[in-house]
């Protein structure tokens, strides 16, 4: 199955391979707050071991796919050989750390009193806050993908279709809990099942755009790769410090959630060393 699937993407354009792999994601996530229609009320234990997973895969998804890679795909030796990287990560932070500060969101179970970014003279809906934080928390995801996609592109070696596919993999089944963690508070606080499922999983729209312009900024130019590799990474630990952790850690779920993030990481780090 798995060499039917880089068999078809061998055979289309990158650009739309990384296309392709964002609209994956998506639809996980899409399956994620669908889940609103078959579950009454998942307790919050549940919630946050799915949180806590989540941050597992980014974790091992940004060592494994990208930062590893980015390393190895650098010029020099020694101290000079991790600069690219070093680099690249720390642009990836910041860029958050920018996007933060300006982009009005909320994170989970947060009163709409504690919403981040810029104010604006007309206070925005708590669900559109909500729905902002978790786009904000998919941008680096999409990028990731596309960033391989455009390295195979180039004809780098050690960026492949099989490690695209495997972090598209990854990152799709952390997805499925991040659309499920937008759905249900939506619907607790009195919201249709309908109108829940559809801010749930338009938190992931940006993921496909996110991939696309990945894949084009380093089909374009071929050197940066190994910054754009480890800018996706800095983005997606920056996520996981400043949103999920904190996120999973606010009740009496820690141990559950530490669980969760110790089974994300197995899970992604076989799957890229079984697959990529």
């Amino acid at each position: 199955m798995f060499d039917q699937l880089i068999a078809f993407f061998e055979s289309v354009d990158p650009v739309w391979a990384a296309l392709f792999a964002g609209l994956f994601t998506w639809s996980l996530t899409a399956i994620g707050a669908a889940l609103v229609f078959v579950f009454r009320n998942p307790s919050k234990k549940m919630l946050d071991g799915m949180l806590g997973f989540t941050g597992g895969v980014m974790i091992a998804a940004s060592f494994w796919s990208l930062l590893a890679p980015a390393i190895k795909m650098s010029q020099g030796e020694g101290f000079i050989k991790v600069v690219p990287a070093a680099v690249g990560f720390a642009l990836g932070a910041l860029f958050l750390f920018g996007l933060d500060k300006v982009l009005p969101h909320l994170h989970l179970n947060h009163p709409e009193s504690k919403a981040e970014g810029v104010k604006t003279k007309t206070p925005w809906q708590k669900t559109t806050l909500l729905v902002l934080a978790i786009t904000l928390h998919n941008i680096p995801e999409g990028l990731a993908v596309g960033v391989l996609f455009g390295g195979v592109a180039a004809g780098i070696p050690e960026a492949t279709i099989a490690g695209a596919l495997t972090l598209a993999i990854g990152i799709g089944l952390q997805n499925l809990p991040e659309g499920l963690a937008v759905s249900f508070p939506l619907r607790r606080a009195g919201m249709s099942k309908g109108k829940s499922f559809m801010y749930g999983q338009s938190s992931a729209l940006v993921e496909p755009v996110a991939a696309v312009i990945g894949a084009l900024a380093v089909g374009f130019f071929t050197p940066i790769l190994p910054y754009a590799l480890a800018f996706a990474a800095g983005a997606m630990i920056f996520v996981v410090i400043e949103e999920v952790v904190p996120e999973t850690q606010q009740g009496d779920n820690g141990d559950i959630a530490t669980l969760g993030f110790i089974g994300g990481f197995i899970v992604m780090m076989m799957l890229d060393v079984a697959l990529g």
